[in-house]
């Protein structure tokens, strides 16, 4: 033995001292990986395998394939490209998006060939993930992905359809729509019973109600439903065609493909398309499934549809049921981005090998994919645990699984098929003024193909995309005097000709406006402005630009002119920093008569718009925008939090009034703040917006959310949420209270509100938000009994169930995450959320809507000093919102 490793009796026992089990000068070995299975893992493997079952034999049904194929490839997405791919938590397999392609391959040539195609289309994945092109392959505009998987769905659920009437698909679309009529009157009562029972068990599960339904809804409805339905067709001794799986020794390989070269090329080519943009975008959106995971406190999965929408495809079980976040798991790992190149060689490795067994092409799905991150999966283990489950069915549940009628997993897939025409969808292509291009995608795909439908798709894209970029209005008129020359769109070379025709009807010496609203000028159009500029000035006319106007730099967004609103350092859409404006220039300099100091006078308006005057001194001083003496400093804190008035009161010293040097026939300081204001955002905001709010004008407000918070003015909703016109319907008043309903509540105002927005407007959450220094709580802590019933005081009466619940010691303190509250005003602030969340509960409205399942209600508390907002979690605690690494 070697002196230089000595033993293990020879070593020291201090555990400092690590172990030398190598020769000295040579590398340590690397450690030996233990392989360690999560518990959320084995948990998620069986979620996922349940729902993987039933939907591989169904899409194995749509696409003509034998049924073994689905379970074949379902294996094989589990095993080779959950261990191989770059997606953790992606689960790949037979996918409803390629099953119309796949059944036209098998009419065409047969299932020998189409093996050998998946085979050839992985050979192509390979290539590109060798060449490194997945991120371009995301360049696809997502109303051309949208709608070729809504047309693929269409074409899906037409051709289920006559399976689920108990009768035999055509080879098109068209065929499949004129042959329904004959397939209505034939009548087969077994097939409609069974199809009937299928959807409506489908449709029903995931809103079984109360805490037995929470329970009963963690198994997946597409597998409840399959087996409903197969329990009931095998007691009642129904006659219908049921699954036949034949022996795996007589089980098809892939063959020699057999066809003409151009087609098979194409063929190739069409299932590489779609396999990768589907798998690239269903490992996109499970990134930001994670991400939501992550940062939600509870560990609640999100109910907005991310992944699905992301992918176009909804989950038929259609149930959001939250999973414990790896958060709660001390020793869960963190899960890595998905790596989208190496997805790409995973998806391209599991397809040969899918070919090459006889299984159905693969790609990555976004119905187990959303399913097994919401059931908490940790790591790539549950997908491939999934897989090894899918190989144990198909070995041994054999008898079980030829039970299953055909038409039950016809109607599975035909909602699957339904449910990818995304009304979210139609309505963000909408938005983005893209329904064309969407449009054409999905009939193309219904009745020409899906290569033939995405090359219109694209085609349409790029025609849209030149005309915005071309099509420039430029318009001409004169109001009072003033000649306006308004250029909606795009400034480029092919404009400038109608841009100098509307600058040169501007007769010289006029005064002129030029509005451009675009983002984008080049060099012509820009050289053309500034020559128009020099010459129209130089003959003593003036030129102003509005909107986006040229700048320093050419073909960019620029800011306004320096000298103009020199005071005034907001501008539209920029970050709320020194938002308040300067205006010094409204107030002329004073000079203090004690010492001769020179004071510039600001007007400082207050911060705190609630219950101030009811409290005496504010808990927040009037913050100046310049670091120089204001007048808001020098003013007494008593008399201002007193006065609370926008101009500060009279210097009790013997100083003079600040307003004697103000001419009385001169607009008050805040009548200049309130036009400086309007007029910026008609000049700069406005027409950015214009396009937006001509939209919401004539579609109605549809806003998802009900934001309940304090008339404070420091709370600016828009900003804290990210939100925009539309998105919230916001009620305000002081302490955002919710007067309990009653007769004698004395306010109906909010009442009104809230039913307005939820039986109405139907939102789909409630909001309530406190925040830190709340002038109203503050004013309940300090209340004196028998003090003159004022309206201010009156209204605060509201409040005090939450006094009263912050001095029940029964009842757990609502607290912050990480830190007990500063004092008595804060606590009271947390406390007070959630006492007018369970008075948001005994509306009549919000109750029904609730326990229908379509409403939710959270707690918000936002810090003002901190710009750091909570959000309320089980337990009454109210945690961080941390960020979320989302996508631009």
């Amino acid at each position: 033995m070697s002196a230089c490793v000595p033993t293990r009796a020879t070593q020291p026992t201090d555990s400092a001292t690590p172990e030398r089990l190598h020769q000295p000068h040579s590398p340590p070995p690397a450690p030996r990986r233990r392989f360690h299975l999560a518990g959320a893992d084995v948990s998620a493997s069986i979620a996922v395998f349940l729902i993987a079952l039933p939907l591989s034999l169904g899409i194995a049904l749509a696409t003509g394939a034998p049924l073994q194929a689905g379970l074949v490839a379902a294996a094989v997405g589990g095993l080779v490209a959950g261990r191989f791919g770059g997606s953790a938590l992606q689960v790949s397999g037979p996918a409803a998006g390629l099953t119309v392609v796949t059944a036209d391959l098998i009419h065409r040539y047969g299932w020998r060939t189409t093996c050998a195609i998946t085979v050839l289309a992985g050979l192509a994945q390979l290539g590109l993930g060798c060449l490194r092109v997945a991120r371009t392959a995301l360049a696809v505009s997502p109303a051309i992905v949208h709608g070729m998987l809504a047309g693929i769905g269409v074409t899906i659920a037409v051709a289920q359809l006559h399976i689920v009437l108990g009768g035999t698909p055509q080879s098109s679309v068209l065929a499949n729509l004129l042959a329904l009529p004959a397939q209505v009157a034939a009548g087969r009562a077994a097939a409609l019973v069974v199809s009937a029972l299928t959807l409506t068990l489908l449709l029903l599960w995931p809103r079984l109600p109360g805490r037995a339904g929470r329970l009963l809804r963690k198994v997946p409805a597409a597998l409840v439903a399959v087996s409903g339905a197969t329990a009931v067709a095998s007691l009642t001794g129904l006659t219908l065609p049921r699954v036949e799986l034949p022996s795996w020794s007589s089980h098809a390989l892939a063959g020699l493909p057999e066809g003409p070269a151009l087609g098979l090329v194409a063929a190739v080519l069409t299932i590489t398309l779609v396999c990768s943009v589907q798998s690239l975008l269903g490992a996109v959106a499970v990134d930001k499934l994670v991400a939501a995971r992550a940062a939600s406190p509870d560990g609640a999965e999100p109910t907005d549809g991310t992944g699905s929408a992301a992918i176009g495809s909804a989950s038929p079980t259609g149930s959001t049921t939250a999973a414990a976040s790896p958060a709660t798991v001390p020793s869960a790992p963190r899960v890595a981005r998905s790596d989208l190149d190496r997805e790409l060689l995973g998806q391209g490795a599991a397809n040969i090998v899918s070919g090459a067994l006889g299984g159905l092409p693969i790609a990555g799905v976004a119905v187990r994919s959303s399913a097994n991150v919401r059931a908490g999966a940790v790591s790539r283990n549950s997908t491939m645990l999934h897989g090894v489950l899918v190989v144990v069915a198909a070995l041994l549940m054999v008898p079980i699984l030829e039970l299953i009628p055909l038409a039950s997993l016809a109607a599975l897939v035909m909602a699957v098929g339904i449910q990818m025409v995304s009304l979210h969808h139609i309505r963000t292509v909408t938005r983005h003024r893209e329904v064309l291009v969407y449009a054409v995608t999905t009939l193309g795909v219904v009745f020409l193909g899906v290569l033939q439908g995405v090359a219109l798709g694209i085609a349409v894209a790029v025609a849209t995309a030149l005309h915005r970029l071309a099509h420039t209005r430029i318009t001409h008129d004169e109001k009072e005097g003033v000649h306006h020359v308004r250029v909606r769109g795009q400034l480029t070379f092919l404009a400038v000709p109608r841009l100098s025709r509307a600058l040169h009807v501007v007769p010289h010496g006029a005064p002129a406006v030029v509005e451009l609203d675009g983002s984008f000028m080049d060099h012509a159009a820009y050289e053309t402005l500034q020559d128009w500029q020099k010459t129209h000035t130089a003959h003593g006319g003036t030129v102003e630009f509005g909107g986006r106007r040229p700048g320093l730099r050419i073909a960019e967004p620029v800011i306004p002119h320096a000298d103009e609103d020199a005071d005034c350092r907001c501008g539209p859409w920029t970050p709320w920093r020194n938002h308040q404006c300067d205006l010094t220039s409204l107030a002329p300099a004073t000079t203090d008569e004690a010492d001769g100091r020179r004071t510039d006078t600001v007007i400082a308006t207050s911060t705190n718009t609630n219950t101030e005057t009811a409290t005496g001194p504010g808990t927040h001083a009037p913050t100046p925008t310049r670091t120089r003496t204001t007048a808001a400093e020098s003013t007494p804190p008593e008399s201002a939090g007193a006065k609370n008035a926008d101009v500060p009161p009279d210097d009790t010293d013997g100083g003079r009034n600040r307003d004697t040097d103000r001419k009385e026939t001169d607009p008050p300081p805040t009548a200049h703040q309130l036009v400086r204001g309007i007029s910026a955002f008609q000049r700069n905001t406005a027409p950015l917006v214009r396009d937006e709010l001509e939209r919401l004008a004539r579609e109605g407000q549809r806003p998802s959310q009900l934001f309940l918070t304090c008339a404070d003015s420091r709370l600016v909703t828009s900003m804290i949420t990210s939100s925009g016109p539309g998105d919230l319907f916001v009620v305000r008043n002081v302490g955002n209270l919710v007067p309990l309903p009653g007769e004698d509540s004395g306010d109906d105002s909010v009442a009104a509100a809230i039913e307005y927005a939820v039986d109405v407007l139907e939102v789909r959450s409630i909001t309530v938000c406190g925040h830190s220094g709340c002038g109203a709580m503050q004013a309940l802590l300090n209340a004196e009994p028998g003090e003159a019933r004022t309206p201010l005081k009156r209204w605060l009466r509201h409040g005090l169930p939450s006094l009263e619940r912050m001095a029940d010691d029964g009842r757990p303190w609502a607290r912050l995450a990480g830190r007990a509250a500063a004092d008595a005003v804060e606590q009271l602030c947390l406390t007070n959320v959630v006492q007018q969340l369970d008075h948001l509960r005994a509306h009549a409205s919000v109750d029904r809507a609730l326990r229908a399942g379509a409403l939710e209600l959270h707690g918000m508390y936002f810090h003002v000093g901190e710009a750091q907002a909570y959000l309320l979690t089980e337990g009454k605690v109210f945690d961080h919102v941390r960020p979320v690494d989302v996508p631009a």
